[in-house]
């Protein structure tokens, strides 16, 4: 099986160049299968590759070719595949296919169908090539290759200059962390010698010391990109606009996937990491304070996607906690039920804005538990799981991230406080969402039912969202021990509490006594406070007045400048000589007979003055 791991990569990209191709010509139905089945396909591939990887828990290397020979640079094209490469592509493939399958129905009446589907193939595609590359190389194109089809879905509805807006909010952003990741990969080249993900970490422990300054420099470069990649603080602010595009790219890239590749980078680059104590402390505080922001921003929106992407902000911070406490399993644990609970909620929102004339309010749905049962059971389940109740997957991978975080010696407690903050938080946004929208009083009813290939995945992730913390993830051979021992036993009872105070907070302010909610729970604009909360702290007018707007003065300036005035004149110039040989095409044969005589007339007369020296010379 593993001669042809580099198929699974490669189907989607086939089928995205063919949907590229022959789009104009493919009935909706050819596309949706190969669009669909191209990922199924390559899902099948990876779950064989799953089950002979748990027989035999081997390191598999796969090189396909050299890609790159200069001087000591030697970049392969070569997959690697491991425990978390494992974990990392059933996610990206299974995931994928359910929402790919759900883009079937939800996307049907779009006239760009065969588009949609080539960029979400090509999506999938490179992400797999992110997450199995066997060098930082390769990594880094499939890195950029998320990045280009991350623009190009949050921007597909492009006839609206708002989401062209936002997709290139989305680039830019994300670039400045790129170009920092590039930065730290010449130095771990120049310093190392080598981009191969396995040679970095043995060449680093042999080369420096814990807590020298070039791994903390690495290291901190390496966070920059991940941070933008999964929105971290303070390269947070793309994502909420980002849900300019369909909901099912929301659910796959900004949620269950493309988000999560900094948790993986880092992840993934671990030994590098270790070396640096100090990164590994900004880690611990970006992800805990991004988690506590993001939380607080959630409580007070009222478009149910935005609620969902600040969810995600936050999720994501408490991986970063976790990575950043040396919890590696805890935070690839909580990456893998994220992906569960937050595509089911993603899709159940699109599954609601589906039926209800693209509504997005929350407090423009209500009463719909009976209306829209499937929708219902989706988001109570992924609710549960995303406040990390009992029992749900999002349990299990939450308290395992916040008893590790108090377990850590130095601001072991402030970071499991802060954690705690955020789930209590997170359980009352949680469920001010399930409450206000299945059961708060009716405002808009339901236009059309959804058919199965909307209630299948749904169902699907209903199940793994409640069974996924139960899976046992192929990485003890990849990280190293982490602590075996245990916190006090009020410890995990006040982590398992919390949560459960936010929900009968949340049932008491929207259920029990829907009179009494703060109005800033219900109309952002009411408090200073909660305008602040609802526009994300103003940190998009902070960047507005310190970069943007000094940027744009400054190009209005420089645009005047005498030089482009020379230029202007070679563009005047061309444009006069365009429109005089477009005059001369007039199509008249006489016309054409006369120029050629002219022309030969004069070309003769030449000739002949020429001074004879100068013909010889």
């Amino acid at each position: 099986m593993q001669d042809f791991v580099w198929l699974i990569p490669l189907l989607p990209l086939l089928s995205a160049i063919f949907l590229m191709v022959f789009s104009s010509k493919l009935p909706s139905t050819i596309v949706a299968l190969f669009g669909t089945g191209s990922v199924g396909l390559s899902a099948l591939l990876t779950c064989n590759l799953t089950w002979q990887f748990l027989q035999d828990p081997r390191l598999i290397t796969v090189t396909l070719w050299t890609w790159i020979k200069v001087g000591e640079l030697n970049a392969n094209v070569g997959f690697h595949i491991d425990g978390l490469t494992i974990v990392m592509m059933m996610i990206i493939t299974c995931v994928g296919f359910l929402i790919h399958l759900f883009s079937c129905e939800f996307m049907e009446d779009d006239t760009s169908y065969s588009r949609y589907f080539a960029y979400l193939n090509m999506f999938v595609s490179a992400m797999l090539v992110l997450v199995m590359s066997d060098n930082l190389l390769l990594l880094y194109l499939g890195w950029e290759g998320v990045g280009v089809c991350s623009y190009l879905l949050v921007g597909f509805w492009y006839q609206h200059s708002g989401n062209g807006h936002a997709a290139r909010k989305a680039f830019i952003v994300t670039r400045i962390g790129d170009t920092a990741m590039m930065l730290g990969l010449l130095i771990l080249f120049t310093e190392l010698g080598t981009l191969d993900i396995q040679s970095i970490a043995a060449s680093a422990q042999a080369r420096w010391q814990t807590g020298d300054f070039m791994p903390t420099l690495a290291c901190l470069l390496l966070l920059a990109g991940a941070a933008g990649k999964s929105a971290q603080f303070p390269l947070h602010t793309w994502l909420p606009d980002a849900m300019a595009g369909p909901t099912p790219v929301s659910a796959l890239i900004h949620a269950a996937t493309m988000v999560t590749a900094g948790v993986y980078l880092i992840a993934r680059m671990h030994g590098l990491f270790t070396l640096s104590p100090q990164a590994m402390t900004v880690i611990a505080f970006i992800g805990v304070g991004t988690a506590l922001m993001a939380a607080f921003s959630a409580a007070v929106q009222t478009d149910i996607k935005r609620i969902l992407a600040y969810s995600t902000i936050s999720q994501i911070g408490y991986m970063f906690l976790a990575l950043g406490v040396g919890a590696w399993t805890a935070a690839v644990f909580h990456l893998m039920t994220h992906a569960f609970f937050k595509a089911l909620l993603f899709l159940g929102s699109g599954a609601i804005i589906h039926c209800l004339h693209h509504e997005h309010d929350i407090f423009k749905m209500g009463g719909l538990w009976k209306r829209m049962p499937i929708a219902f059971v989706s988001f109570l389940i992924g609710s549960s799981a995303l406040a990390a109740l009992p029992f749900t997957s999002g349990f299990f991978s939450k308290d395992l991230i916040l008893l590790s975080a108090y377990q850590l010696e130095e601001f072991g407690p402030l970071l499991w406080a802060g954690g705690l903050l955020g789930a209590l938080v997170t359980a009352l946004y949680s469920f001010r969402l399930v409450f206000v929208v299945f059961f708060g009083q009716i405002q808009t009813l339901p236009d059309k039912e959804n058919g199965w290939r909307i209630g299948l995945p749904l169902s699907i992730l209903c199940i793994l969202s409640l069974v996924g913390g139960y899976f046992s993830l192929p990485l003890n051979n990849l990280f190293p021990m982490e602590r075996d021992s245990h916190p006090d036993a009020w410890v995990e009872m006040v982590s398992i509490a919390t949560p459960l105070l936010g929900v009968i907070v949340a049932y008491i302010l929207f259920i029990r006594t829907p009179s009494r909610i703060p109005k800033s729970l219900i109309s952002p604009q009411e408090t200073k406070f909660s305008r602040i909360l609802f526009s994300g702290w103003k940190l998009d007018e902070i960047y507005d007045r310190l970069f943007v707007s000094p940027y744009t003065r400054s190009t209005s300036v420089l645009s005047h400048e005498p030089v482009d005035k020379l230029y202007n004149a070679v563009v005047l110039i061309n444009q006069k000589l365009n429109a005089w040989l477009s005059f001369s095409q007039s199509g008249r044969m006489r016309w054409y007979m006369v120029s050629i005589a002219i022309g030969f007339i004069v070309l003769l007369g030449i000739a002949i003055t020429i001074p004879k020296g100068f013909s010889q010379w």
